[in-house]
């Protein structure tokens, strides 16, 4: 038998793009075995982010690193093939071939599915783009992930919820890229997360592009909320943590922000992007929320869970934005005290609203607004972590540390964390002291006793015993 011809996939941009590189690895795994290198593939991937102009530009300049690659193996008498996915391929499908003639595959999000077949079709002619919205739904198309490569990636999962988005806000190519907002039926998500949990995940996250608009039809034919979907989730006895990102302010109901009271295996950390502070530029951005709708709900939330931690999305420099309006930014900035934030420029994208609009920000005033915004989001940052420690938190061990006789995990609030402890501990949780802290990692001692073999998930007892 043949030895499998190899398989590269990169990934950029959000969680929903991990998780598709994921299933499109499955659903080649017959043909293709995956490899951490570019060099040597038959087979390169890559899965595109389209959110901002860079990030698209980043695509094109990965493409003529690759071409030198094909070049090379061309020489040595093999072909290699390569699939643009992703957003970039669903936004830019037929300029992707134009700029980069060498590219076989083109391919959208919602096509992801078809890979196996259009990597045949790609070996007998030129270049095959794929990027309508197929009539379908891809994920009852994709091949499950075997038990080996699930236990590759970890016991912590994303599992894709829901997809699309109907808020179109006017910097955003999402509706565009991705669709309109569709939720996965409960029983599926259900069904995919038992495959995961036979593997060893402990930990899933539950994502989507905007997922707390999730409504899904549930086995009662109705359909569910995220809440009721979370509860469904943590009641699996094998499941120790649920997650869940990206929300949209305007779907933070009432039962959700209830969930985190009242589901211990929720964990308290919760990605609410706001993107402004200023209610005239939120209101520009078609947001259709303001300032103090989202300080409303910061405060339920926080009441419902006192130790929850607030993470966020801001965009500096969008169209018309004044300095009165990024003051109001900082100044929400400094009113949440968010635990960690992801910040960015202003970047027009091709067909939004937003690139039209007057009053375009010079780059330099973008850079410099930004640097400030990043001060500011690095001071609470740090006071967060620094608030640990002398704290007993739970930690859901990982995988081993880069020190001998160390691991690692992830606390409540996603922060990496070290401690000197047995490797038997690896796929539990345990309740860890927080006793110092680096710029990006919590160090700790673990505080009870080792676990028995009998607690730790049957895909890695397995392991241990073998």
């Amino acid at each position: 038998m043949s030895e499998p011809r190899k398989l590269y996939i990169k990934s950029f941009g959000c969680q929903m793009n991990v998780y598709d590189s994921h299933r499109m690895a499955d659903s080649l795994a017959g043909d293709y075995r995956e490899t951490d290198r570019p060099d040597g593939a038959d087979l390169i991937v890559l899965n595109t982010c389209h959110i901002r102009e860079r990030a698209s530009e980043k695509i094109f300049s990965e493409l003529g690193r690759i071409k030198e690659l094909k070049s090379a193996a061309e020489k040595e008498g093999r072909r290699m093939l390569i699939a643009v996915a992703g957003c970039v391929a669903q936004a830019e499908g037929n300029e992707i071939i134009r700029r980069a003639p060498f590219v076989n595959i083109v391919i959208g999000p919602q096509s992801i599915h078809r890979l196996p077949d259009l990597v045949a079709r790609a070996h007998l002619a030129s270049a095959v783009v794929e990027t309508n919205f197929p009539i379908e739904d891809k994920f009852d198309h994709l091949a499950p992930p075997s038990f080996a490569a699930t236990r590759a990636r970890g016991i912590s999962a994303f599992v894709s919820v829901q997809e699309g988005c109907d808020k179109f806000c006017t910097f955003c190519v999402v509706p565009y890229t991705r669709g309109i907002e569709s939720s996965r039926p409960v029983a599926k998500i259900s069904e995919e997360i038992e495959h995961l949990t036979a593997a060893g995940v402990v930990e899933v996250t539950l994502i989507g592009q905007n997922v707390n608009a999730y409504h899904g039809h549930g086995p009662d034919g109705r359909p569910w909320s995220l809440a009721r979907l979370i509860e469904h989730v943590a009641a699996k006895r094998e499941i120790a943590r649920v997650r869940y990102m990206t929300s949209h302010p305007r779907d933070m109901s009432d039962d959700l922000i209830a969930s985190h009271r009242d589901i211990p295996k929720l964990m308290p950390f919760l990605h609410l992007p706001i993107q402004s502070g200023s209610d005239r530029i939120l209101a520009a951005m078609n947001r259709r929320h303001g300032r103090s709708e989202y300080l409303d709900i910061v405060a339920r939330v926080r009441a419902a869970r006192p130790d929850i931690a607030i993470s966020s999305d801001f965009i500096v420099g969008f169209p018309g934005e004044t300095e009165d309006d990024f003051a109001a930014t900082i100044d929400l900035i400094e009113q949440v005290k968010f635990a960690q934030a992801y910040s960015f420029t202003y970047s027009a994208r091709p067909g939004t609203p937003a690139a039209e609009m007057d009053g375009q920000i010079a780059e330099a005033v973008k850079t410099e607004r930004l640097a400030r915004l990043q001060i500011a989001i690095e001071r609470q940052r740090q006071a967060f972590s620094a608030a640990l420690v002398g704290r007993k938190l739970d930690v859901l061990f990982e995988r081993p540390g880069r020190l001998p006789g160390q691991i690692a995990g992830r606390s409540p609030y996603l922060q990496p964390v070290q401690v000197m402890a047995s490797a038997h501990r690896i796929g539990t949780v345990g309740r860890v002291e927080i006793t110092a802290l680096s710029t990006n990692s919590l160090f700790g001692e673990p505080i009870d006793p080792v676990p028995a073999y009998a607690m730790m998930p049957p895909a890695f007892a397995a392991a241990e015993g073998a």
